[in-house]
């Protein structure tokens, strides 16, 4: 492809016709390399910040923030290695299992994010959030419009499932939802409750079993013991409050 072929093909694709219609009197112009550059950039840019926002990933903390030594048990190259995302490709799920607060969530929406940048469709969502907004479709029409909401993106996080309990048809739905990911595209659940238990998330449904026995098939477990970080974080910032009390209550003691 000469020069001048390649300065079209750019031109085109970014639609700048004005500049096509004149291309030939200006293709020798250093001035248009750099137009189209900055364009290709800004467009690039701004692409990406449209796939994050409609990725709902919310505020979130970096990995580099992550305290590996805090909880007592986590496997880091098994977490590290999941940010290679080999596993979406392979259309397989991560469960990230662990009590509250020892940063499930931290690290699923990271791996959201991760996936964002690398030009995967994903989205983000609280268990809560997903099955509130399919318990609101009241016609069979909406609610197919929904699963195919849930369905097509290449990466779904569901966060938080075990803080709620839900009624079997939203056992039904959720089912619903990891059945049509099933082998097609890569679901991430954070849960603080072990499998045994999700009959107390979901009492009296009989599709809990197939659920679980759906997401974990092709799936890996990563699982995170500790104490709860923000707890931790919750001490620290009480107990450096205590010592500005107590600094103050000296400094006005002694005057």
């Amino acid at each position: 492809m000469t020069p001048a072929e390649s300065l079209t093909t750019r031109a085109t694709s970014l639609g700048l016709y004005g500049l096509l219609a004149h291309l030939s009197d200006v293709a020798s112009q250093p001035w248009v390399e750099t137009l189209l550059e900055w364009e290709e950039s800004e467009r690039a840019c701004r692409g990406l910040a449209r796939r994050i926002q409609a990725a709902h990933i919310g505020r979130f903390r970096p990995m580099a923030d992550f305290d590996w030594a805090w909880p007592d048990k986590i496997d880091r190259d098994a977490v590290e290695e999941s940010f290679r995302l080999d596993f979406i490709s392979q259309a397989d799920n991560l469960v990230l299992l662990g009590p509250n607060g020892v940063g499930k969530t931290m690290i699923a929406q990271n791996l959201c994010y991760q996936a964002v940048l690398r030009g995967v469709p994903a989205l983000f969502t609280t268990a809560s959030a997903l099955l509130a907004d399919l318990s609101e479709r009241h016609t069979s029409y909406a609610l197919q419009q929904r699963l195919r909401h849930y369905s097509r993106p290449k990466l779904l996080c569901i966060d938080e499932i075990g803080y709620l309990s839900y009624d079997a048809r939203a056992a039904d739905l959720l089912f619903e939802v990891i059945t049509r990911r099933y082998q097609r595209a890569s679901t991430i659940v954070s849960t603080n409750k072990a499998f045994s238990e999700w009959h107390e998330i979901f009492p009296n449904a009989t599709s809990v079993v197939t659920l679980i026995d759906r997401l974990t098939h092709q799936a890996e477990v990563l699982s995170i013991e500790g104490e709860s970080y923000r707890l931790k974080e919750s001490r620290e910032r009480a107990e450096k409050k205590q010592q500005s009390r107590r600094s103050q209550r000296k400094k006005s003691s002694s005057t």
